[in-house]
């Protein structure tokens, strides 16, 4: 059965830069249950744009840890 836990980014377009040339190779952030999540960045390079990326989004993976997808929710009204 696969789990999902959400939580909010806020990276810079400084940031992002490093995780888009792979200079940054994990990802570090809270969940909204409060655990701490660390995940490859090349999961979030998707998502990455020249103003770095904003906003609530999930990540699911499996009873082996093993990750399954990561979503970025549109989140302009919750914000």
């Amino acid at each position: 059965m696969a789990s999902e836990l959400r939580f909010r980014m806020a990276i810079s377009a400084e940031e992002a830069s490093c995780y888009y040339r792979g200079t940054a190779r994990f990802v570090v952030v809270t969940a909204e249950n409060g655990q701490k999540l660390q995940f490859p960045a090349q999961y979030i390079r998707p998502f990455l744009n020249q103003p770095g990326v904003r906003g609530l989004s999930s990540i699911q993976f499996d009873d082996d840890n093993k990750f399954i997808a990561l979503k970025k929710y549109q989140t302009n009204h919750l914000e």
